[in-house]
């Protein structure tokens, strides 16, 4: 039901750390290794191939265009739609039809992916002594920036699933700098609501954290995620990796596209990718 149509996924990337579009291409990979569509390609606002590039490098009449975010925020509502030229979720260019689905952060699976990565970092930390926090980017530039991170956090603590769950951000309050005054628990777990690990998670959240000293690369790769628990400020505090590598992602991206059809639909049949899993949980398990 896909042979004539393209699907893009839009990263942010990075001039400065490789690693920031290594998920967007890894999960790319996993959808195109199930021949649904004409092709996959990848296109980021900081590196090649660009966003103005990307509508050239596909052929098919139809293009989803989905993109790896996980804020409704600035460059999911100014750049995106700046630098493609569209109209609305609906454009149409030529014979060409260009679908704008939402952000894979507006996904209800993104919920059970955050509790998965507390799970697997901590998987004996008792419920009612750990502080779970979600620590997103948060900027002024969009007010919108930090809605999904708090959208997380008040579904999980909703759930009572642990004593407490809270936001903090990098660059607007509450700070994650200041975890250890937020937290009230012995055990706290820090799980990054970001889509790669790239130097945020490297190496800034670990020296935000006082899990490093300097921002250095004795602070990036995996080996910060190898030392948990840090006995820190009379706590035991784990930190886990990114949400956007988890190999769930790429199911949740494809579903963006099931679940823009059902928004919009067209006059052609309804486009159905499929549900059954790409080696993992089928993406309805997720849906509320």
């Amino acid at each position: 039901m896909f042979s004539n149509s393209s699907l893009v996924l839009i990263g942010h990337g990075s001039t400065v750390n490789p690693d920031s579009s290594v998920p967007t291409h890894t999960h790319a990979d996993a959808i195109r290794q199930l021949g649904l569509f004409r092709e996959v390609a990848c296109a980021f606002w900081k590196e090649e191939p660009s966003l103005r590039e990307v509508l050239n490098m596909v052929t098919g009449d139809e293009i989803y265009i989905v993109p790896n975010f996980l804020s409704e925020g600035y460059f999911t509502q100014k750049i995106i739609p700046r630098e493609l030229e569209l109209a609305g979720p609906v454009t149409q260019r030529g014979h060409r039809v260009l679908k704008y689905c939402e952000p894979v952060g507006n996904h209800p699976g993104i919920t059970e992916l955050l509790l998965r990565r507390a799970r697997e970092v901590a998987p004996n930390a008792a419920p009612e002594d750990t502080s779970l926090i979600i620590v997103g980017h948060g900027t002024s530039l969009n007010d919108n920036s930090a809605v999904a991170a708090k959208r997380e956090v008040q579904r999980i603590r909703e759930m009572g699933l642990y004593a407490e769950v809270l936001n903090t951000y990098m660059e607007e309050p509450p700070f994650i700098a200041q975890w250890d005054q937020i937290a009230s628990r012995p055990t706290v777990v820090v799980v990054p609501f970001f889509v790669a690990d790239g130097l945020h998670s490297f190496q800034d959240i670990p020296v935000l954290l006082g899990l490093e000293s300097e921002r250095s690369a004795a602070a990036s790769r995996l080996d910060v995620f190898r030392r948990n628990p840090y006995h820190l400020r009379g706590r035991n505090l784990y930190y886990a990796s990114s949400i956007g590598t988890e190999a769930q992602f790429a199911q949740l991206l494809l579903d963006q596209v099931r679940r823009f059809d059902q928004t919009h639909p067209s006059d052609r049949p309804l486009n159905r990718p499929p549900t059954a899993p790409l080696n993992q949980t089928p993406a309805e398990d997720f849906c509320s």
